[in-house]
Order: structure tokens, then sequence, then C-alpha cells
């Protein structure tokens, strides 16, 4: 065979097998995540981080905190929870089916454990929510215990959804409590459940990629939605909340308010020397669950969970609105 054809063969077969090699690599390209559209440094660079979620792990992985201090490993309970692509921070989502939650053993909770009389919270989460048709959970130290009446509960903070008892019908409603269980006047009478939360004047957007998150000064709890605060005021009629506690018993006699709402008591911190004996034990820090009514599944959440942060101080409405900025979910939802 000439040289100039041997030479030529060689080339041909060089060529197919970099083109076949560029197929594979192609095909393994398609099994990886796509580029995220978030920037996940704007939120670890944010003061005061806690915990910060992508949600990155394959399913049958802790779910590990980035850029803080303490790992906050977040454990699969019901099984592996699936990892599916599209999330905002690092390409990925867990994808939650209602039957399965992550959670961190109260013990294990370390500087999550946000608590006591000037105690401040902040809580941003990237969803994509599919059924909100009761009530729902995004996050928290909330353990409620078996319904209505029961005081052992040991409530500390959490982001919710959904709550119609005293006006947050698919709402945006984050809850503080200073008792751990029911709410109590300032007589000292209990409510039959904690009634200390902020409503958002606007549902909570399902279907599609959203920001959700709430702030707790040690004064006022406010709650926001893509990054702004969802400012609603109190109808006491509308809202169900003409109980004295709602309209006389908040700053200067007045009242309490609906978004911003005020509870200037602090958060319930659990003392095994002062409630052992009348409270349940110490909120597990759960995702997608909590314990209410007696179970743990009865009100776990459906959708994509793209981003989860904690921070132990109330971020400004611009810091709120950065970090939606920064999770660039309207990329998701072309």
């Amino acid at each position: 065979m000439p040289a100039e054809n041997q030479w030529s063969r060689r080339q041909l077969l060089q060529t197919g097998m970099a083109a076949g090699s560029a197929m594979l690599v192609g095909s393994a390209r398609t099994d990886a995540a796509e580029t995220p559209p978030g920037n996940s440094k704007i939120v670890t660079s944010t003061a005061d981080l806690v915990a910060f979620w992508t949600f990155s792990e394959e399913a049958g992985q802790p779910r590990v905190s980035l850029g803080t201090k303490q790992k906050h490993p977040l454990k699969e309970v019901g099984g592996p929870i699936a990892r599916v692509k599209g999330g905002p921070f690092s390409g990925y989502a867990a994808d939650l089916n209602g039957k399965q939650y992550f959670s961190i053993p109260y013990a294990e909770t370390g500087d999550l454990n946000i608590g006591g009389p000037d105690a401040q919270v902040s809580m941003f989460a990237a969803v994509r929510i599919v059924n909100l048709k009761q009530s729902r959970t995004i996050a928290g130290m909330w353990s409620e215990g078996k319904g209505a009446n029961d005081d052992t509960g040991t409530r500390q903070y959490s982001l919710l959804m959904n709550m119609p008892t005293y006006g947050g019908p698919n709402k945006l409603v984050p809850h503080i409590s200073a008792e751990g269980g029911v709410t109590r006047r300032a007589d000292g009478s209990a409510f039959p459940w904690c009634a200390d939360y902020a409503a958002t004047a606007h549902e909570v957007p399902t279907e599609k990629w959203c920001t959700l998150g709430f702030t707790y000064d040690g004064q006022y709890i406010r709650a926001y939605i893509n990054g702004v605060l969802d400012v609603m005021d109190l109808d006491p009629v509308k809202h169900k909340r003409t109980d004295p506690y709602f309209t006389e018993e908040g700053p200067d006699g007045k009242d309490r308010g609906m978004n911003p709402y005020y509870h200037g008591r602090g958060i319930f911190r659990y003392d095994p020397l002062k409630h052992a004996k009348t409270k349940i034990g110490g909120a597990d820090f759960t995702v997608g669950a909590r314990y209410a009514v007696g179970s743990m599944l009865g009100e776990a959440t459906i959708g994509k969970f793209g981003g989860l942060a904690v921070f132990n101080r109330a971020l400004a409405d611009e810091e709120m609105e950065r970090l939606h900025k920064a999770a660039n979910v309207e990329a998701l939802n072309k």
C-alpha cells in the first residue's frame, strides 16, 4: 500500500476514534447537572450564616452544609430521597414525595439550636412546591405534639405554609414560639394551638420555582415571597384574629399586625432540667416535615428543594432580596 494511503487510513481511524470519544463524553455529560443559574457565593458570604444546603449529593447520602463551621448533615428519613437535575445553586435538587424528609437529631443540632429571650433567626429557601392542599413544612425546629390543647410541644422556629386557623390559608406562615407548647395570653390562659405566626398577603406559588423566607429580630416576624416582604395588615374578622391577644396585646396596647407580626417574647429553648416531665423532648431540625398531630408525615411537603439557608440574626429586606436574586429561580421557570 502506498505511504500516502497508509497515512490516510491512519488519519481516518484516529478521526473515528476521536469522534467516538466525543460521543461518549457527550453522553456522560447528559447525566451531569446543568450549570446552576444561581450564585451560591452570595449566600455563603452573607454574615451570620449557620447552615446552607444546596442538595447536590446523590440519594442515599447525607446533605451537608456549604461554607459554614458546622456541617449539619441532613439525614434521610423514610428511604433515599431522589436527587434530580435543575436546582438553583448546585444544578440539583432534592425531590420530596410527601413520605420522606430530612432530619438532624436534637442532640446534634449544634448552632441550629437557636433560642432564648434575645434570639434572632432568619431562613431562606429556594423550592418548587407541588401540592399545597394542606399544611406543609419547609424547615425548622418545631415539634407540636399530638394535637389541639397539647402543651407538651417543643416548638422553636419554623417556616410553614397553609395555616387557615388564624388567617393563613395557602399563605407563607413563619412561626416563632416562646412557650414551646400552646400560645398563652398575658393572663396565662391558653390557645388550643401555637397562634404566633405572620401570614403573607399572597399565596405561596406552586408548580414553579420560588424563594420563601422569614426573619425574626426579637420583636417582629416578617415573611418574604420571592425576596419581597409581602406586607399584610391585620383584619381581625377576616383573619380570625378577633381575640384580644391579637388586637390589644401588641406594642402600646395595639394589635400585633399580620405581616410583620409582633412577637416580642423570644424563642423557646428546651431545658431537660425544667421540661423533662412536661415536654416531649427537644425538637429535631427537620426539612420537609414536622411532628404535628402525633405524626411526622401528616403534613409533609411534596416538591423540590434546591437551597436552604439559616442565619442566627434577622436579615434586612435588602439582604433577603439579594438572596432571592442569587437563586435566579426565573431561569429555572423558563
